[in-house]
């Protein structure tokens, strides 16, 4: 009973920060639930009976692809995990300090993981069917089938995604509380105070990341403009060489583009710049990899969204009509998936962000106490949060060259029509995404400093 008062004292007490958390685990099963009751949205609409036996088939094919998007939000809630523990470290320090066992702590952290989680379901859930004729509008588009407004829940699929998303939580749980009773009592207290240690940092360690990051993007975009073939066959080993990749170039550019800027004195020295720079470069070690991670998701998101279109909504109307039937459902998993990746490297991004200038507010009380009118240290957090997000979207956006060049020769293989117009209006709809994030990032960042 004490541990349920002090998990639900602790939940309303850091409501911001849970409510990040929840947000990301609500969204996280909202989308699963609305991927799974896919063929149910479908089956609602006035459809035939030839089309009720394919669309029933196509559900079949749906559910074998609803594994990855289990994995995907594996990925996004473990993330979102290590930010709520980020920021409480001190915190579960002192409840060691006071006399609390590591087993209490970890059943503290469980009991709010399980409150956070249940209620993130059910709101999802609801979600879901709230939403349920936006997404019979993305099916029917994408299948061709008539659409009319209305509201589905799928009880079976409800059930499906409760026990996925049971069985993920308990994985992410489990790795919090492993985390956190690893950790000396120490390194908790003093967690927010201790500096990242940069690492490769040196001269000739810079140039063997260029190297490595030239090497590395030569090689999948070379394969990918080709060996079209190879890159499709081995699509997963080629995303983690962009990963690598895009984690060197980085690197390269977080350490670079400062010191260029230090040689131009009248620009380097002018308001807060320096202060900022400082920010952006204390946390390379950090951020590097997951800013990686977002451009590796967001070129996937932009990918996958455009060859879903183009093999489902293109073929409809170019000279393969009839046959394109087939691929329907995989289009439909692409255009899900697209969207999939890309709430998870926005989530990711926003996260990142926040736990950033959550961490930067000691400093920024500090550059206040100097004297800095608070406009410039708004600046400074806009244009921290403008570089994190603009950076990963334009490395996404190389990636997207070629992967949209490989869709393109695909599209007029398969008779597929409109490419151009489906590849634009995918880069569009996803960079105003992502600015209603970085704008909606900005504000809450500049609250928190």
């Amino acid at each position: 009973m004490l541990t349920i008062k002090l998990a639900r004292g602790n939940v309303r007490r850091s409501v911001r920060d849970f409510s990040i958390y929840f947000a990301t685990l609500a969204f996280a099963s909202c989308l699963l639930y609305s991927f799974l009751a896919s063929t149910d949205y479908l089956l609602a609409l006035d459809l035939t009976l030839d089309q009720r036996a394919s669309f029933a088939k196509a559900g079949e094919v749906l559910q074998a692809f609803a594994v990855f998007i289990d994995v995907i939000f594996c990925f996004l809630l473990g993330y979102a995990n290590a930010f709520l523990l980020r920021r409480r470290k001190r915190e579960f320090g002192l409840y060691l300090i006071v006399g609390l066992e590591p087993r209490g702590v970890a059943a503290v952290l469980a009991v709010e993981c399980t409150l956070v989680g249940t209620v993130a379901l059910a709101c999802g859930l609801f979600l879901g069917w709230l939403l349920s004729p936006v997404f019979s509008l993305v099916a029917a588009f994408v299948f061709g089938a008539p659409w009319r407004p209305a509201l589905v829940f799928s009880f079976a699929s409800a059930a499906q995604c409760a026990c996925s998303f049971i069985v993920i939580s308990a994985i992410a749980a489990v790795a919090s509380v492993r985390g956190v009773c690893k950790r000396p009592i120490v390194e908790l207290i003093h967690a927010d105070k201790v500096p990242e240690k940069r690492r490769l940092a040196g001269v000739r360690s810079l140039r063997v990341q260029k190297i490595a990051a030239a090497i590395l993007l030569a090689l999948v975009w070379g394969v990918c403009l080709l060996q079209p073939g190879y890159f499709i066959v081995f699509i997963i080993p080629m995303g983690f060489v962009a990963l690598f990749g895009s984690y060197f170039l980085i690197r390269v550019l977080y350490a670079t583009v400062p010191e260029r800027l230090r040689r131009r004195p009248e620009r380097y020295w002018a308001g807060v710049t320096p202060f900022t720079v400082r920010q952006l470069e204390a946390r390379t070690e950090s951020g590097a990899m997951a800013m990686a991670a977002e451009c590796v998701l967001l070129a996937a998101s932009m990918c996958m969204t455009l060859a879903g279109l183009a093999f489902s909504v293109g073929m409809r109307a170019g000279s393969l009509g009839q046959s394109a039937q087939a691929l329907l459902p995989v289009a439909y998993s692409c255009v899900f998936y697209g969207a999939a990746f890309l709430v998870a490297a926005a989530a990711v991004l926003a996260l990142q962000q926040l736990a950033q200038a959550s961490e930067a507010g000691c400093s920024y009380r500090t550059l206040a106490v100097l004297g800095a009118p608070e406009g410039m240290r708004r600046a400074s957090v806009r244009v921290q949060v403008g570089a994190s997000f603009a950076l990963p979207t334009a490395i996404a956006c190389a990636h997207c060259i070629f992967g949209f060049v490989l869709i393109g020769v695909l599209s007029v293989m398969t008779g597929a029509e409109g490419f151009l117009p489906l590849a634009g209006g995918t880069l569009a709809f996803t960079l105003c995404v992502l600015v209603v994030y970085c704008l909606l990032c900005m504000r809450v960042c500049q609250a928190e400093v």
